[in-house]
């Protein structure tokens, strides 16, 4: 965006003369001393007039040292404070407000340092804002042929949403001794119309609104994000009609004219002017857009050819294209021409083929730890940039390698790798991948329990051995008598249980536990020991029994060896004996009659052998169930007659149902059937009884008048409702 008017400048007296060779740029151009030499600069603040009139300023001259001049200074300050205004960036780092960085990289050319003319300080002197500047006179060296200045920029402007001529503002200004020349000297700032942002126009020449808001103070209902930056942009000019002649070039940096809103700006410079130069690779990969451009020539059009078979595909009329490249190497041409320059430059590209990923092989099992198993990757076209690893397919971990072979080494988690290839920097980087590494948990043999156990003679209840906290497949059992000589169980036992039978003499046992590729574990050891005395025998009936509330059920239990036995629960229990056995075998014929479900337990002891024999009877007690067949009614003969049975039993639909007698029913077998008397009878007495699907039973019975005479009103003919007893209903 260009401004009709040109600000005033005051150019310094004392102006030192450079003996530059044709070509070669003037000493310190692009702030290579990493100061502000040969530069003069200044920083003031603006009038209180309307217009951009400087009205306070302080000068530094570039014949001088600092704080006179600018000889050895890296930063100066705003006018009248401390807060710098002007600094040399010799390191990088990230603009808050647009996220570029402040030393620029353009499509492949890194400029070596910047200078930042202002800051985000606003005056508080009703003066007006603060401006600052910088310059160099050049003297353009005698001869012929081109000799450019090329610099970029990047800004960052906080809208103040006045006229145009009093917003914030950056500016390029290239003059002569006498008169200003136009076409190289740009100036850039935010557009309004009426005092109002023109969007539009803003986003169109290369502005974004930055998400970070502004840090200066905000009116009630005004809006913070009113920051808008500019990324980097690169300019050239051409000073051949002014060899033998001095010119000067100046950046500016200036806040709106009343005050309350900043600008800042970037300026980088390269250090060759020898004419116009192309950036982009040298080397291009076939069919992959690349990008080429040439620095901006105010005013400028653009003309560029590419090689047989090349496709422009955006910005042939600009000084930035973007090409599909064809097989063919060859030159690129670009030329701008304004009313002040006419450049051309070349470039010569060669190509290369399209990157190919190749693939991995590799797939491996290992066992987590101590592990090493190698990756390859073939068929590629390309260098390998680096190797990824995951252990879950989302995140990814890179790898510093970049062979076709990578060994992967003492693994614990399952993990996928894949290689990153590129053929040259200008091809699209692809992906290899497909090589898993299955890692298999260390086999854990387990714990066996009991770690100690003791059976008697002939024991076959309760001699449970049981593997538990094991990683793997059971691979066998192992019984020794010493702990040093193992044997395999034949055939080989696989579960976790093992139901000690036939041992004759204390011995030990362990299981074998393998996972996967891993060396196999064993389980911790448990001692069998056996007492020389036979385990207890009886035979039980029956295990479990259901029962109806009320009721009892015999339990009966016949014992071939013991010497004792006890009850649990006995208190229900009828002639359960009295816990001793004297001669075998022994019968028990006991019956229980519990109140509510209950489990009972009979313990048989033999002699000295610590471990008993446990034998359970469950006995489940059917709540009590009761009926209500409905209170005694009337019908009249003929007439339908709803009866309806009630009951406590909470899952009544469970129940089955049968009234007697069946006469005049329309069904006797549900809850709620229907009379209809249809032979004179006086009365009619209906049972009805619910049972259980146990057969646990309950009855009640209901009694029905029947009336022969047609339906009436029937009124009573005595009716006192006095509350005193007789005749009340």
């Amino acid at each position: 965006m260009f401004k009709k008017w040109i600000p005033y400048f005051f150019f310094l007296s004392a102006i030192l003369s450079y003996q530059i060779t044709n070509g070669q740029c003037p000493a310190n151009i692009n702030f290579g001393d990493r100061t502000l030499n040969n530069w003069f600069a200044y920083t003031g603040r603006f009038s209180s007039r309307p217009d951009r009139t400087i009205g306070l300023k302080q000068n530094y001259d570039a014949a001088l040292a600092f704080p006179q001049g600018t000889f050895g200074a890296v930063s100066i300050s705003e006018y009248g404070t401390s807060i710098p205004g002007l600094q040399v960036n010799t390191s990088g780092g990230t603009d808050v407000f647009g996220g570029f960085s402040i030393i620029p990289n353009i499509n492949g050319y890194q400029y070596d340092y910047s200078i930042l003319l202002g800051s985000t300080n606003v005056s508080s002197d009703p003066n007006g804002g603060f401006v600052r500047g910088i310059g160099y006179v050049i003297n353009v060296p005698a001869g012929t042929g081109p000799y450019t200045m090329t610099y970029a920029y990047a800004m960052v402007l906080e809208n103040g949403s006045h006229a145009s001529s009093q917003q914030p503002l950056a500016s390029a200004t290239l003059s002569t001794n006498d008169s200003v020349i136009t076409c190289a000297s740009p100036q850039y700032f935010l557009p309004t119309n009426s005092g109002v942002l023109d969007v539009a126009t803003a986003i169109r020449n290369g502005f974004r609104l930055s998400n970070v808001q502004t840090p200066n103070n905000v009116r009630p209902n005004e809006n913070p994000l009113r920051v808008w930056t500019k990324d980097w942009t690169e300019v050239t000019f051409d000073l051949e009609p002014y060899r033998g002649q001095k010119v000067t070039l100046t950046f500016t940096a200036e806040n709106c004219v009343p005050r309350g809103h900043f600008a800042y700006a970037y300026i980088a410079l390269r250090n060759d002017c020898n004419g116009l130069t192309i950036s982009g690779a040298k080397t291009a990969c076939v069919n992959g857009p690349t990008t080429y451009s040439i620095p901006e020539l105010t005013g400028a059009t653009y003309q560029w050819t590419v090689p047989n078979g090349w496709k422009i595909i955006s910005g042939s009329n600009s000084n930035i294209i973007t090409v599909i490249p064809g097989i063919q190497s060859g030159t690129i041409t670009a030329r701008e021409q304004n009313s002040c320059a006419n450049l051309e430059a070349t470039i010569q590209v060669t190509t290369s083929a399209p990157t190919v990923a190749g693939s991995l092989t590799g797939n491996a099992i290992v066992c987590a730890g101590t592990n090493a198993t190698s990756i390859n990757l073939s068929g590629n076209t390309g260098n390998v940039l680096k190797w990824l690893a995951s252990t879950n397919g989302v995140t990814w971990a890179d790898i510093s390698n970049t062979t076709n072979t990578y060994l992967a080494q003492n693994l614990n988690t399952t993990t996928r790798f894949a290689a990153l290839v590129q053929n040259g920097p200008t091809c699209s980087i692809d992906t290899a991948k497909g090589a898993t590494v299955v890692v298999d948990a260390k086999s854990v043999g387990g714990i066996l329990t009991p770690d100690d156990l003791q059976i008697c003679q002939d024991q076959n209840k309760n001699a449970v051995l049981q593997l538990i906290n094991r990683n793997g497949a059971i691979v066998n059992w192992q019984l020794s008598t010493d702990a040093i000589n193992w044997t395999n169980f034949a055939p080989a036992k696989t579960d976790t249980f093992y139901n000690i039978t036939g041992v004759l003499a204390p011995t030990k046992f362990r299981v074998i536990v393998k996972n996967g590729v891993c060396e196999a574990d064993t389980s911790t050891i448990s001692n069998v020991g056996i007492f020389n005395e036979r385990f207890p025998n009886a035979s039980i009936t029956p295990a479990d029994t259901t029962i109806c509330f009320g009721t009892s059920t015999n339990l009966r239990a016949n014992i071939t060896i013991g010497t004792d036995y006890t009850w649990t629960n006995a208190s229900t229990i009828y002639n359960g004996g009295n816990g001793h056995i004297n001669s075998l075998p022994f019968s028990i014929n006991a019956k229980a009659a519990p109140t509510k479900s209950t489990t009972y337990v009979l313990s048989v002891k033999n002699g000295n052998c610590p471990n008993l024999l446990i034998n359970t009877f469950t006995i489940n007690v059917i709540p009590p169930v009761t009926v209500n067949a409905g209170r005694d009614t009337m019908v009249v003969l003929n007439q339908p007659l709803q009866l309806q049975a009630t009951t406590s039993f909470v899952n009544s639909v469970n129940l089955s149902y049968l009234w007697q007698p069946a006469n005049y029913l329309n069904n006797p077998a549900i809850i709620n059937p229907i009379a209809t008397v249809t032979n004179a009878v006086n009365t009619i007495v209906y049972t009805v009884k619910a049972a259980t699907p146990e057969g646990c039973v309950s009855e009640d019975a209901v009694t029905i008048t029947v009336f022969k005479t047609q339906p009436d009103f029937f009124i009573p003919t005595g009716f006192t409702p006095n509350a005193d007893g007789k005749n009340d209903i």
